[in-house]
């Protein structure tokens, strides 16, 4: 009651007929001057001091370093939700289960979406192929060896469950199975490895989203069903590409909505991140609405908005976005912790201690397993292979959260009557991932000197080279004709800088070439970073937008930076490409030989081009045996001295000249690799032999000329007509047919 206000008589609320009565018994109210109504701001309350509490956690965590240093964040979260779990028990309140409903629709969604707005693009499509075999290959893996060797301990005697049929134990092992991608962003962010395997690990527990979901859908409903046919799991195999596809494209389709939406947002910069966060929160609820992947819808609205709205935006929006979804997903990943703890004192349990025991020796012995056996594989296919210490890294890392938790949690317990057993198994699970691999995971990196995430900032001399390699590969792509990742690579390009962006970027920034656009992100960066450390006095009033930083220099000196260099990576990718694919051009062009350059139109068979390559291998050969070749003396006087050979191809190749007083110099054009196609005869005029020793001594070695052979053609009338005969001028050096090989075309 309010404090003031006085009691009315009984009779006040008895006589409605006698209405004078009434009035004049009535004892006027006081106003209320302080009054208490919990009940009606409990909730908001509530979710006000939990949030209060969360974020003084995480403030308190890192104002001690030497705790930080040595137990993860997450750790101390699950320890604080224990102690308050355990405190609400002692003073009789019941303590607050993490129920499924507020975890999927209200703290899951920050997380995702934070990771996948800012979601590093290129190494994860670099390395797809690796993050898809982990998450689908590898978590039917885990899910159907922890299944179905559960089910085999269930059934021994002594352990007293033999109720526990296959389809329960096969749908446990798909909820435990999965990666958790809230714990590895937990214990991976603090301990700064490198880029790859956090991107492995890390993309890993992203897209087993829809393993997980369509594997839980799937043995739910064959639980309910009396019978199960083939025709069931074929439905189940579609079942997972239409939740994982049908999750990409509902994403795909909220994040261009939000792209186009941003284009007409210059007038009311105040609402532009208000777009970003309402057509994300969609598209992982229309996801939801048809049991699709919202974790892959988010991840894809996400990457496939930013470019485009980070165009259209202003700076200031940029920064609103950015600090906005850091802190919202930091609350919830502090608020997911914290409940677990909670949830664990208030829950349920039925403790058995073979099943529990089992599930996590079975959790680390399948993932140990299934990164060694898809490693094997994939390094087959990889140019910079994963070594024993990523391996072991990747298995390491595999750490189950809140996720496994709440889909327990939904279970129904008439279908599933140990849902308490299994309950138990997933949060010892949780607890032995989050503390023990959490913890030792840090020592273990520094003991076997795993390579750690190296802190630089990009410059425009690594942004020029880093396009300047793109445009390389994609060119010897071209060349050997290969059609990698580098190709459609530039395919997608071409095609989002001729349509797409036209369509969804606002004024000129659509045909500003990405160079230019980094270089103004930098700029803006750089100016504002020098704002902040202090130095923004030196800037005159009027700057431009456009005018270079680099003349300013901030407090600090800056540090000197190291040219870029081609990484071993990009160095192996290119050698691989031309390895694999040049060997491959080369089979199909005919080979290139300065004798069979020119091929005859009548020979188009491949019994023809292998027997030209026989013969020329057989006369290299016959060349190779020979000693002194330039040296060899002329042919005996008796012997011809006019070759047949085949001059279609290259009649210039051979220069005739009418007979002079002194003998001809043959002159061949050594340079020409066309051969001779047709027999041309002619007769050489013999001089006199004091002049022939004086030009053999002079001259070298030279062909005697033959009897003159008169030449007539078709008509029978003389070649020359009168005129003066030709002669064939020949390379002295070349010894000419030998009498074996009279009846052979010469090819030379």
């Amino acid at each position: 009651m309010p404090l003031g206000a006085a009691a009315s008589s009984p009779e006040m609320g008895t006589g409605h007929g006698d209405h004078k009565d009434t009035s004049t018994n009535h004892t006027k109210k006081s106003f209320p001057v302080l009054s208490f109504d919990y009940g009606h701001v409990r909730l908001p309350f509530e979710i006000s001091l939990w949030v209060l509490l969360a974020s003084l956690m995480k403030l308190g965590f890192h104002l001690i370093p030497r705790v930080s240093s040595i137990v993860p964040e997450s750790c101390l979260l699950i320890v604080v939700g224990l102690l308050i779990g355990g405190l609400m028990k002692l003073v009789g309140d019941v303590p607050i289960v993490l129920k499924s409903e507020i975890f999927f629709f209200y703290l899951l969604p920050p997380i995702i979406l934070d990771a996948g707005y800012f979601l590093p693009i290129r190494p994860f499509t670099e390395n797809l192929g690796t993050i898809l075999m982990f998450a689908v290959v590898g978590t039917l893996w885990n899910a159907f060896f922890i299944g179905g060797l559960l089910y085999g301990v269930c059934q021994l005697e002594g352990v007293h469950l033999v109720q526990v049929d296959l389809l329960s134990c096969l749908l446990f092992g798909s909820i435990v199975s999965a990666v958790d991608p809230v714990a590895v962003l937990a214990v991976f962010e603090e301990i700064h490895i490198n880029e790859l395997l956090h991107i492995l690990v890390f993309g890993e527990s992203l897209l087993n989203d829809a393993v997980t979901v369509v594997l839980y859908h799937l043995f739910e409903e064959f639980r309910s069903v009396p019978s199960i046919t083939f025709i069931d799991g074929l439905l189940g195999i579609a079942c997972f590409l239409v939740v994982s596809l049908g999750g990409i494209i509902v994403g795909a389709i909220y994040g261009i909505l939000a792209a186009f939406t941003s284009r007409f947002t210059s007038h009311t910069r105040v609402i532009e991140p208000l777009f970003v966060f309402v057509y994300s929160y969609m598209a992982y609820l229309s996801a939801e609405v048809f049991h699709l992947s919202g974790i892959m819808a988010l991840i894809a609205c996400g990457a496939v908005m930013r470019p485009y709205v980070e165009a259209n935006i202003s700076h200031k929006s940029h920064t609103t976005i950015k600090y906005f979804l850091k802190m919202w997903s930091s609350v919830s990943d502090t608020l997911i912790f914290i409940f677990l703890g909670v949830s664990t004192v208030a829950g349920e349990h039925q403790w058995n201690w073979t099943f529990v025991v089992m599930t996590v020796i079975l959790c680390l012995v399948s993932r140990v397993l299934g990164v060694i056996g898809l490693t094997f594989i994939i390094n087959k296919f990889r140019i910079m292979k994963l070594t024993t210490k990523d391996q072991f890294i990747i298995a390491y890392g595999g750490l189950r959260g809140a996720i496994a938790f709440s889909l327990c949690y939904l279970l129904d317990p008439h279908l599933f009557p140990k849902k308490n057993m299994f309950l138990t198994a997933i949060i010892t699970v949780i607890f032995f991932t989050v503390f023990v691999q959490g913890m030792t995971i840090r020592p273990l990196v520094d003991l076997l000197a795993v390579k750690k995430k190296q802190e630089t900032k990009r410059s425009i001399n690594e942004e020029i080279h880093t396009q300047f390699l793109d445009h390389l590969l994609t060119g010897i792509e071209d060349v050997c004709g290969h059609y990698g990742h580098h190709h459609w690579k530039d395919k997608l390009n071409r095609f989002n800088k001729k349509y797409v962006k036209k369509c969804l970027i606002v004024g000129e920034r659509s045909k500003e070439p990405q160079l230019i656009a980094f270089y103004h992100k930098m700029e803006m960066k750089q100016a504002i970073e020098l704002v902040e450390s202090g130095g923004g006095s030196k800037l005159p009033s009027a700057m431009p937008s456009t005018v270079s930083m680099q003349n300013i220099q901030p407090k600090k000196p800056p540090q000197l930076r190291a040219l870029p260099q081609l990484s071993k990576a990009r160095e192996e990718e290119i050698r691989n490409i031309l390895r694999t694919n040049l060997q491959r051009t080369r089979q199909r062009l005919r080979s290139y030989n300065r004798h069979t350059l020119v091929a005859d139109p009548y020979e188009d068979g491949w019994d023809e081009i292998l027997m030209k390559r026989r013969k020329m291998k057989e006369m290299g050969k016959k060349i190779s045996q020979m000693n002194n070749y330039l040296t060899v003396p002329a042919p005996p006087p008796d012997s011809p001295t006019v070759a047949r050979a085949r001059l279609a191809s290259d009649p210039q190749a051979w220069g005739i000249e009418p007979v002079k007083e002194s003998i001809p110099t043959i002159k061949v054009d050594l340079a020409s690799p066309q051969s001779p196609e047709s027999v041309s005869v002619v007769d050489e005029l013999g001089k006199k032999s004091s002049q022939q020793k004086d030009c053999e001594e002079e001259s070298g070695l030279m062909m005697k000329p033959p009897p003159l052979v008169e030449r007539k053609d078709e008509t029978g009338e003389d070649d020359d007509d009168g005129k003066e005969p030709k002669q064939l001028m020949r390379c002295l050096s070349d010894p000419g047919p030998s009498a074996e090989e009279e009846d052979e075309p010469f090819i030379f």
